[in-house]
């Protein structure tokens, strides 16, 4: 059994090809997308997190609008780039996310990905301390918020408040009891999988992963996810760890697929994140239903997760990505026992 959910980047673009022509019609369709989901039976509602460009960026008035607008499924991120964040003011909004989603918040950070703009956190007012990387940076306001997500006061009261206050030092409110141990990092080196396990975090593998050793991508990412898994269970937690991979899968099953999908699809790629940084991509899926089922038997990460990401394209609306949510929930999951 898996839990099966979609993640979203929210692109929006005037063009007349678009069916998300401005950043209303982004978060409008998300929100609907969500509900349209819940009913199909999925299990997770997740959002990429992207600034300066035209695509979803501050999560958490959207986390909140879709907790309000659904009942079961899960709701997420797929990634918040830790580089852009205050910690203190991030657990706040999510506090007030989870409780209105009754517990259902899992949320998904990083150390951030290139960005629009050369630096873009810097904008933010962030800036690293003297000989330590953004990347140093976003691994410490992960620290700060796991730490403030715990629920223990550490900031010294006024004697003189405007309303009475709880005895003891204060914490920051809303507080979610278990949001702490519903955080997700995104890894994409096997030392921050391994990292992120230490910490007690969840683990989230996508579509991209610094390039460690040549091999095909699903090989790779299934190698990453089983360190992870070594490294939580040397760490000694109480409970066992979840892992979420996120694939571009599309059964054909009708004219409109073939048509924006029927192109092979069949091979990793690999790219530069900068001079020194080779990645590597995973491969798209897209065939008939039968066909399907036999690729993503093969795909060794698939099959060491216990969630799967379906990331969705958006811009072609709500009604047909929920057609391709379905396809996979119908055609083909039953099928590899994902059901």
């Amino acid at each position: 059994m898996k839990k099966i959910g979609f993640l979203s980047f929210g692109h929006w673009t005037p063009s007349p090809h678009s069916q998300t022509r401005s950043a209303s019609d982004a978060l409008l369709q998300s929100i609907d997308l969500a509900v349209a989901a819940e009913e199909l039976g999925a299990d997770g509602a997740y959002f990429r997190v992207h600034h300066f460009a035209r695509q979803l960026a501050s999560p958490f008035p959207l986390l909140a609008a879709v907790g309000a607008k659904t009942g079961r499924i899960e709701i997420g991120t797929a990634v918040i780039d830790m580089r852009y964040e205050n910690p203190l003011y991030m657990a706040e909004d999510a506090g007030a996310a989870d409780l209105i989603a009754g517990g259902r918040l899992q949320l998904g950070i990083s150390r951030g990905s290139p960005e629009q703009v050369i630096d873009g956190w810097r904008y933010f007012g962030y800036q690293p301390p003297e000989g330590q990387s953004d990347a140093d940076m976003a691994r410490r306001h992960t620290e700060v918020f796991l730490d403030v997500l715990q629920g223990k006061g550490f900031a010294k009261p006024n004697p003189r408040p405007m309303f009475p206050n709880p005895p003891g030092l204060l914490r920051v409110e809303p507080h979610s009891e278990g949001l702490r141990d519903r955080i997700w990092w995104g890894a994409a080196t096997n030392a921050t999988a391994q990292w992120a396990a230490k910490l007690g975090m969840n683990l989230q593998s996508s579509t991209l992963k610094i390039d460690e050793s040549g091999k095909p991508f699903h090989i790779q990412q299934a190698e990453q996810i089983r360190l992870f898994r070594a490294a939580w269970k040397e760490a000694g937690h109480a409970r066992e760890p979840r892992v979420s991979v996120s694939r571009s899968i599309f059964a054909l099953v009708d004219d409109r697929d073939r048509m924006y999908f029927g192109r092979d699809q069949s091979e990793d790629h690999i790219g530069f994140l900068s001079e020194t940084e080779r990645a590597i991509f995973g491969r798209s899926y897209a065939a008939e239903p039968d066909v399907l089922i036999k690729q993503l038997a093969e795909d060794e990460a698939i099959a060491e997760a216990d969630t799967l990401l379906l990331t969705v394209p958006n811009q072609l609306g709500v009604d047909y990505n929920a057609h391709v949510i379905e396809a996979i929930l119908t055609t083909v999951a039953p099928a590899l026992g994902w059901r």
